[in-house]
């Protein structure tokens, strides 16, 4: 039986590689997502499609990929283009046209074959500077 790198690494491939098939195969249909708001399998599919609007992919890099029968951690890179700005952490943020990278680290559990549970740690700052919305700009009423 394959152990979760491996269930890992097959789901991020194939959803790289746009197959949605992948959704009913390789992620529960009771998916907990502690990372973003949208839960179950269609929550997580509907976060990465947020996610794949506002930053066109243009490549993926995994860092590493370790773990064990139940558990695995990935840390990776994206590669983009902020190409609008309809996700929560850039609401309101203009759209720049940058190019930009995002690292992530990402912690799954593996239950019968299928990712199950999901927590991610995020640089959003360095994504934020990179689009140029850090720092915040300064209101000068709130300056003591």
């Amino acid at each position: 039986m394959p152990d979760a790198t491996d269930i890992v690494r097959q789901a991020f491939e194939r959803i790289n590689s746009g197959d949605q098939s992948v959704f009913d195969e390789l992620v529960a249909e009771d998916y907990v997502n502690h990372a973003a708001g949208p839960q179950g399998r269609e929550g997580w599919r509907q976060t990465l499609q947020h996610v794949n609007h506002d930053i066109r992919q243009t490549g993926v890099e995994v860092h590493h990929l370790f773990g064990d029968d139940q558990f695995a951690c990935v840390h990776m890179t994206m590669h983009g283009v902020h190409e609008a700005s309809t996700m929560p952490l850039l609401t309101g943020v203009p759209v720049s046209g940058r190019e930009v990278t995002w690292r992530y680290i990402h912690i799954f559990r593996v239950a019968n074959g299928q990712l199950a549970e999901h927590w991610a740690a995020r640089d959003d700052v360095d994504l934020l500077r990179q689009v140029g919305a850090w720092p915040p700009p300064v209101n000068p009423s709130t300056e003591a």
